[in-house]
């Protein structure tokens, strides 16, 4: 009951037309942002973090930057999907699990069902996602303090193991990519020692590759070079988009309830621990594919393909702000930017916050309710708009994609040398789409490569090289086992397989 007061009370302070007013401009901006490849809602976040300096002097002030702030970050989770889905370009690094499916669905002319279908997704995911934070605080908050370096890398490894042992693909190219991935992870200065690793000398391989850069290029470049092979033009550029297929689409999504549940804790776990929407979206794509009835269609373009990872890159983004509100641990690169925005307001993040500043608190916790109302409003109302590019020439698109591409490549970090790296990736990216490797394993390693061998060599550091600590404690060692169960389940299946023929009655001839 004291949440449910606390929690109108932070409805009375979100309703105000001012910030109204700024969950919209925030939602457009995010929404911007999203689809601009390379941007992200961190830079975005950090770029328009100082517009809120002289806001947060105003009584009531610091309610009023934080929605601003918080609701551009979920504009930025909702516009990723739309270049994932129209051009197979993640415009964010969790959008990259929506292309496997929204694409292939916009190119069999579904762009509309595709569009809502993740607009719709992000938003249950978020809404879950804030119903625990609103309910379940204290109990997130004591269970994210028991996470240590090897907690951190036994969900690391569930997360690799889920995606080798969930492919329908060849497990050993899965494997070949990821461990590319891994390799180009390695890239850059040694954080533990000190170290050159791999950069031959070139001083600008120093910083390593930056995944943006990599995600432009093997998604971005790559589909462009391949969809020139194919003969320069966008397959299902006659999709018709109009309210009917919005109000069909949501007939429809009801009966994957049960994927919407799974997604949802997926992502909301991976936020809280933090292991962020990245590795929630391909988590509970592999794990709605295997569990899916149309499991072996995943890929080739149906529904469950994008709500799944929607769903749980929304939950985890959104969930990721509760360990920053209440421990000050910031959940992923967004929350970060966000607690240095409070820190710089004079707010200290953690329990004493929820007395200290409840209105502040509350306040936000409401605007993550009516910003992802507004959210779905926005994006949904521009549905036909988004669509409608499908219909432009790819001869003409072309080239403005490749624009785009290279200003978010140089934009990361000002390095023309960047540039060059997004053209090789295409290279790449376009290779292995020839030879059926998946690209998929290889951006995931990539991502998480430098966190999981920090976790890794940490937790070796703290037991003196002795692998047990991975065992040393139920909530490590329940996550391992079932990384482990995961990783060899093609091979447990089939023998489950075996078992259930072998008992089978012999079929009527």
């Amino acid at each position: 009951m004291h949440e449910l007061q606390a929690l109108f009370g932070g409805f009375q302070v979100a309703l105000s037309w001012f910030n109204l007013l700024l969950m919209f401009a925030g939602i457009t901006l995010g929404v911007i942002i999203g689809v601009l490849p390379g941007l992200g809602g961190a830079n975005g976040v950090a770029i328009l973090l100082p517009l809120t300096f002289s806001m947060a002097q105003e009584p009531g002030g610091q309610t009023s930057a934080i929605i601003l702030l918080s609701c551009i970050y979920w504009g930025a989770l909702f516009g990723g999907a739309i270049t994932s889905i129209l051009f197979n370009i993640p415009g964010e690094p969790w959008s990259v699990a929506t292309t496997f499916d929204g694409y292939p669905l916009a190119q069999k002319g579904r762009a509309g069902t595709a569009l809502t279908t993740s607009f719709t997704s992000s938003f249950v995911g978020a809404l879950l996602a804030v119903l625990l934070i609103t309910f379940l605080s204290p109990i997130v908050a004591n269970f994210a303090l028991r996470f240590g370096p090897p907690e951190f890398f036994a969900v690391y490894l569930l997360t690799f193991c889920a995606f080798v042992g969930m492919s329908k693909g060849s497990p050993f190219k899965t494997i070949a990519s990821m461990m590319l991935g891994f390799a180009l992870a390695a890239v850059g200065i040694d954080t533990v020692t000190g170290q050159l690793r791999l950069t031959f000398g070139f001083i600008a391989l120093l910083k390593g590759f930056d995944f943006l850069i990599a995600v432009i290029g093997l998604f971005g470049i790559g589909e462009i070079l391949l969809t020139i092979e194919e003969g320069l033009e966008f397959k299902g550029a006659k999709a018709k988009i109009n309210v009917k297929v919005v109000i069909e689409t949501w007939k429809e999504l009801p009966r994957y309830w049960k994927t919407y549940l799974r997604s949802a804790a997926v992502g909301c776990m991976m936020g809280i621990v933090p292991g962020g929407a990245t590795p929630a979206s391909f988590m509970s794509y592999g794990i709605a594919k295997k569990m899916s009835r149309d499991g072996d269609k995943f890929g080739t373009g149906i529904v469950e393909g994008v709500l799944a990872p929607e769903t749980a890159a929304h939950a985890a983004g959104t969930s990721a702000l509760l360990p920053m509100i209440t421990l000050g641990v910031p959940g992923s690169p967004t929350a970060a930017v966000l607690l240095g925005g409070l820190l710089i307001w004079g707010l200290q993040p953690g329990p004493l916050l929820f007395t200290e500043k409840a209105d502040f608190v509350w306040g936000l916790i409401a605007s993550m309710y009516l910003g992802n109302i507004a959210g779905l409003i926005v994006v949904l109302t521009c549905v036909p708009l988004f669509a409608a590019i499908l219909r432009v020439p790819f001869a003409i698109i072309a080239p403005v994609i490749l624009v785009i591409c290279a200003i978010g490549a140089y934009t990361v970090h000002n390095d023309i040398f960047d540039v060059y790296l997004m053209v090789v990736f295409g290279v790449m990216g376009y290779i292995f789409k020839k030879l059926d490797y998946p690209l998929a394993p290889l951006v995931l390693a990539l991502v998480l490569g430098d966190n999981a061998e920090n976790g890794f060599r940490q937790s070796m550091l703290i037991s003196q090289g002795d692998m047990r600590i991975f065992f040393s404690n139920g909530l490590v060692g329940g996550i391992t086992v079932l990384s482990l169960i995961l990783l060899f389940w093609p091979a447990i299946s089939s023998l489950i397989d075996v078992a259930r023929g072998r008992k089978a009655p012999p079929a009527a001839g």
